[in-house]
């Protein structure tokens, strides 16, 4: 009984990130405008002001310790793996490099907060403005708007990955600086509100652990591991 009690309270009481108190304040204030005038107004009020919270819950993960595992920057379903793809423009790397992409498409159900996805130093942070084409097509990547991440890991190998805009999400958070140190899970942002996250492999550097249509949860689930 003591366990299924204490399993209730952290999904009432899950943490939420620091951008959705600002959001969840103004559903407040207009849910109570709504019940003055109107019941009903204010029921659909109050409907509205929980699903804000629970779209910036943040809860807590349980993030691998093996060394070399590379985890799912985000939580939502594996919507692609590409073979033999070119990394975001704003990096110049060697044509000849063949990079596994893996993207994950996050609905506005899921969580939307970010997570490393290996330990390393971030070498490099780019915005680039863009469309809001949904987040699901295979344009998205390369025409929608983005933050990408350019890491380096031990023994000089890199993971890219990037927050990708959405086709209802208009703001893209990255709280990461260059040549900041980070560990794998760390949260670094979150995108509002419904998006995806790519990740950028060399192909002969990793073993993909996940498949098409997989549900991921970020900071948890392994995507790869270099080999």
């Amino acid at each position: 009984m003591k366990n299924i009690l204490s399993d209730i309270q952290k999904v009432i009481l899950v943490p939420i990130h620091k951008e959705g108190w600002k959001f969840i304040t103004i559903f407040t204030v207009v849910t109570l405008i709504l019940a003055m005038i109107n019941s009903y107004l204010g029921i659909l009020g109050i409907v509205l002001t929980s699903w804000c919270i629970f779209f910036f819950r943040n809860p807590e993960r349980f993030i691998p310790t093996e060394e070399g595992v590379i985890v799912s920057p985000g939580d939502g379903k594996v919507n692609s793996i590409e073979k033999n793809v070119k990394v975001p423009e704003e990096f110049d790397f060697d044509k000849s490099i063949n990079w596994v992409k893996v993207s994950i498409f996050l609905n506005v159900f899921n969580v939307h907060v970010n997570r490393v996805p290996i330990e390393g130093k971030v070498e490099r942070l780019f915005y680039k403005k863009g469309e809001f084409l949904s987040a699901n097509s295979d344009e998205a990547s390369d025409l929608n708007e983005r933050q990408s991440v350019l890491l380096k890991v031990k023994n000089d190998k890199t993971v890219i990955f990037a927050q990708v805009a959405g086709l209802v999400a208009r703001r893209i958070i990255c709280d990461l600086e260059e040549k900041q140190e980070v560990k794998t899970g760390d949260i670094f942002g979150i995108i509002r509100f419904g998006s995806r996250v790519d990740v950028y492999l060399k192909e002969e550097e990793i073993k993909l652990k996940v498949i098409v249509g997989q549900t991921m949860i970020g900071g948890e689930t392994v995507i790869a591991e270099f080999v």
